[in-house]
């Protein structure tokens, strides 16, 4: 008898022409629509076979079992009772005895050492398992012999490592009488297919949608078309294929018909008894499958090259991904527009989708995306990886904050009430840095300028709530330490387990730490890979939002199967994405993969075009994308899309550009640029600052805007998180051990000077916290400093009269009308009648050519406040202004006389500061005139934090 098996070409939809045949054929039989079971490859084809048979049948009506073949079970296939067949181990004890076994190699042979990466590891082991299971291999009689001598020796070790799986694995299950899933699932198909072989069903069984089918699926096909109402309908089959191109699929596995004609073979029947499933009118899109048949031959009949047409094809050219993703949306927004139109992206790229998702909330557009999300990315999970990180880092700042800020965390405390104290948290640990630990956080909050008692209770409560989650030196059971990680979270989060991310996640957890439980302790460092090792790839689907769009979609491949929409946007069609590049695994190179008969990654790629084929014959308009720049480096098209451009080159045609890629451009561009006005905020006089320090002096030169944000608006900037350390902190060190230890003009005369200057630097070193590699780089260098200062120290107190006098940090002041300027020395002398004034500098002192343009005014002045005996007990006439360079480098310090000590140029530069710095501070406080933001291009500071207050990019001409 011949083989029932029939095809449905690629340009008709394939769910609708099933479910009109099946109705068809009840009407014809004279029996029930219900009477029969029809499989399909997997769930979401199940759901969209049920909307087609609604469709067909124009109203309600009993359908026939519907199942997914993918996803074969006892109750899926209608075995209720009958079977001796061995459990199935579950996926998550076969993980953690494969994990244990990695960890039992002591880190033999590359095995790891750390349970989350033996975890990971244990992924692919099972991924090799449900491989050759599929593929009915039996690893412990192909695996010995696949490597050559002349290969490398660590094949040779990965293959000793792999007795895991050809040994010992099989002796485990023989222990506990189970076997791996895929194996189990394999028993219930082929038990399935003798039931039927056997005792053939009375009502109708199709097998349908299947491209492509592992031994067994084969094998159930081949009965399934031999029984008396059974049927395979095979999807998107060729019959126009040039009889040698068929004949050669055997050795074209990326071919997307050599999926079909491995089946066919499976099935035993020959390509010219495969039958139309439904006699139909002509679509108007058989041009796209003589496209699609030209693209992926060699060669094509002239007749073929004639008839391919790019009719309803488009190439979305986008610059880079985020200008894709948002071309894409713009082009399902415009799809929608026309009523009753249903539009879809399909890609593999799930960062893509996630972007063309966003883009449309932002149109006001809810697509539902078949793939769901990572449970990892769920708010839950979020929280939990962020208190493990907290943790982690013994509550840093960053972390911290990152924790508390989280929606779902209150602290025991009413929300509101717990993100202030947050937010207050934040502006101590900007201002304070104390360093991680709730202790030092709570020793800042209590001996801040203004002391937070409310913010220490918070911090000392909170830590309590934490204390569950203890990660101490001793190691602990991967188990107890997940337990302690939620047991705290529960603490801190009320609301942690509500919602379907909640519920998910419980039942994920409970599943994983329960098999978790007989594995070897572990460090409390593994904490952050371990959650992140247990959550995996496990993903949320919810159910359809209220909100969603039902006419537009976004499909991963598998769900895009079989299905059809009105527009299709194929995304992401770049190599190494569309198809995926070809993945041998960690454990065998592709020879080796063939010489064990494993499946061929090529095999993959040839489903892939298949699918591919279909969607695009299938579906009215169908948009080709691809960005020119993936990531940093330029993305190179899919050879899929490759071979259409060819194509169509060939038969004299062409692609068209979709417009999309120019909607785009002009989303957020404004077609004419308005230049705003430059800010001139002229605050009253009484507002105006008459104060000044010398600082404030130099950033008014440079910068008088800044001086309206900070001294009139009062707006400060605050310090980032966790800075940095730079030159300014090692200046401030410097600074205050100096301050502390050189009150006295003798200091440098006792033996221990130095030893003391040293010892002063060292605990204004450590009171810092810094990291102890930073640490002990600047200590050296302050050491280095130590000795130099007390060198030249001692050199100048040589020649100093006792009635002279020296003083560091000495602050000092110059009144003129209402104004006053106020400055600190680093080092003032009094030598007789005459003034020394020296600046300490850690980094670069300025030029002199800097000082004479007035626009590094900081020596002049203090000459000016000294002259004008601005610094108690210091009066006469300066005739010295230099600058000390400390390094601590290969040259521990350089002393460095303004102008070389030259009087003329010295006395100019004073005198240019005693006149021009009075007239500066009676300008600005003209009510008339305008703080202008960075009215001289030439001295703009170096730090600019009041750019954004201005909306400089709004009006400056370069911006």
């Amino acid at each position: 008898m011949t083989p029932h098996v029939r095809f449905i070409s690629a340009d008709r939809p394939f769910l609708p022409e099933l479910a009109r045949a099946w109705l068809d054929e009840a009407t014809r039989d004279g029996r029930d629509p219900a009477d029969g079971v029809l499989f399909l490859p997997t769930r979401r084809a199940a759901r969209a076979a049920a909307a087609a048979f609604l469709d067909a049948k124009g109203g309600p009506l009993i359908m026939p079992r519907i199942a997914a073949i993918g996803a074969a079970d006892e109750a899926a296939l209608g075995i209720l009772a009958g079977l001796d067949l061995p459990p199935a181990i579950t996926a998550e004890e076969r993980r953690a005895i494969l994990a244990r076994l990695i960890l039992g190699m002591g880190g033999r042979d590359g095995a790891p050492t750390t349970l989350a990466a033996a975890l990971l590891l244990a992924d692919d082991l099972a991924l090799l398992l449900d491989t050759a299971a599929q593929a009915e291999i039996d690893l412990a009689e192909t695996l010995p012999g696949i490597v050559a001598p002349d290969l490398a020796e660590h094949w040779q070790r990965t293959l000793d490592f792999l007795s895991i799986v050809t040994r010992t694995w099989p002796a485990i299950l023989a222990e506990r009488g189970a076997v791996d899933p895929a194996v189990r699932q394999r028993m219930l198909i082929d038990a399935q297919a003798e039931r039927w072989r056997l005792t053939p069903p009375a009502h109708p069984v199709w097998l349908a949608g299947l491209a492509a089918a592992p031994p067994a699926l084969g094998r159930l096909a081949r009965v399934v078309a031999g029984l008396p109402h059974g049927c395979v309908v095979l999807p998107g089959f060729d019959p126009d294929l040039p009889d040698k191109a068929w004949s050669m699929l055997d050795h074209t596995p990326t071919h997307p018909q050599a999926g079909l004609n491995r089946l066919a073979e499976a099935i035993g029947v020959r390509r010219e008894e495969v039958a139309p499933l439904r006699e139909g009118g002509a679509t108007g899109r058989e041009t796209r499958v003589a496209l699609l048949r030209r693209a992926f031959l060699p060669t094509a009949p002239a007749a073929d090259i004639a008839a391919a047409s790019a009719d309803g094809l488009w190439r979305l050219d986008a610059a880079d991904e985020q200008d894709e993703a948002r071309a894409i949306a713009l082009t399902l927004r415009h799809a929608l527009e026309t009523p009753g139109r249903h539009a879809a992206l399909v890609t593999p790229d799930r960062g893509l989708a996630q972007r063309v998702a966003a883009e449309l909330e932002r149109l006001g557009i809810r697509a539902e995306d078949s793939a769901g999300e990572r449970l990892a990315d769920t708010p839950p999970a979020v929280l939990l990886r962020l208190l493990a990180a907290a943790a982690a880092s013994d509550y840093d700042a960053v972390p911290l904050l990152a924790l508390l800020k989280h929606p779902l965390v209150n602290a025991g405390l009413p929300a509101g009430r717990c993100r202030a104290l947050a937010r207050r948290l934040d502006l101590l640990l900007r201002a304070a840095l104390p360093g991680p630990g709730f202790s030092a956080m709570r020793h800042a909050a209590d001996h801040s300028t203004k002391p937070d008692e409310a913010l220490s209770t918070f911090l000392a409560d909170l830590q309590v709530s934490l204390r569950p989650l203890s990660l101490g030196p001793a190691k602990t059971s991967p188990a107890s330490l997940l337990a302690g990680l939620v047991e705290a979270a529960e603490a801190i989060a009320d609301e942690l387990w509500t919602g379907e991310a909640g519920a998910a996640l419980s039942e994920h957890l409970a599943v994983q730490i329960a098999a978790l439980d007989a594995l070897p302790d572990v460090e409390a460092t593994e904490l952050v890979p371990l959650l992140d090792a247990v959550l995996g790839n496990a993903r949320l689907r919810r159910p359809r939002a209220r909100d969603a769009n039902p006419r537009v979609a976004i499909w991963g491949m598998m769900e895009a199967r079989l299905q059809r929409v009105d527009t299709l946007v194929l995304g992401g069609l770049v190599e190494g994405v569309f198809p995926a590049e070809p993945e041998p695994g960690p454990w065998l190179s592709r020879p080796m993969r063939r010489a064990a008969r494993l499946p061929d990654d090529a095999e993959r790629i040839g489903e892939a075009a298949h699918d591919l084929g279909i969607l695009i014959a299938s579906c009215d308009e169908v948009i080709l994308s691809a960005p020119r720049r993936r990531g940093r480096a330029p993305a190179v098209p899919s050879r899929f899309l490759a071979r259409i451009d060819l194509a169509l080159r060939g038969a004299g045609s062409a692609l068209k550009q979709h417009p999309a890629s120019h909607w785009s451009t002009r989303l957020d561009q404004p077609t004419l640029r308005i230049a705003r006005p430059r800010p001139e905020p002229r605050p009253p006089a009484r507002a105006r600052p008459i104060s000044y320090s010398i600082s404030k002096v130099t950033t008014l030169l440079s910068d008088p805007y800044a001086i309206y944000a900070g001294e009139v608006l009062d707006l400060h900037t605050l310090n980032p998180l966790q800075a940095e350390t730079d030159a300014a902190l090692f200046g401030t060190i410097t600074h205050d051990a100096l301050k502390a230890v050189t009150r006295t003009r003798d200091w440098a005369s006792a033996p221990d000077a130095a030893a003391r200057l040293a010892h002063a630097f060292t605990s204004e070193l450590r009171g810092k916290r810094l990291r102890r590699a930073l640490e002990a780089f600047w200590l050296v260098r302050l050491e280095r400093i130590a000795e130099w200062i007390v060198e030249i120290e001692r050199g100048r107190l040589a020649d100093l009269g006792k009635a002279d006098d020296i003083k560091v940090e000495l602050p000092g002041e110059w009144r003129f009308g209402h104004f006053t300027v106020k400055g600190r020395a680093d080092r003032i002398e009094r030598r007789g009648e005459t003034l020394a004034i020296i600046d300490y500098k850690t980094g670069s002192p300025p030029a002199d050519k800097a000082v004479e343009a007035g626009s590094a005014p900081q020596l002049p002045i203090e000459a000016v406040i000294a002259e004008a005996g601005g610094f108690p007990g210091f009066t006469g006439k300066v005739t010295e202004l230099a600058y000390w360079k400390l390094s601590g480098g290969a040259t521990e310090g350089e002393t460095r006389a303004l102008f070389g000590g030259n009087a003329g140029p010295l006395r100019a530069v004073i005198d240019a500061a005693r006149t021009q710095i009075p007239a500066l501070l009676a300008y600005y406080a003209d009510p008339a005139t305008p703080f202008l933001d960075a009215p001289h291009p030439g001295r703009k500071p170096y730090d600019q934090p009041f750019a954004g207050i201005s909306r400089r990019a709004e009006w400056q001409e370069d911006a």
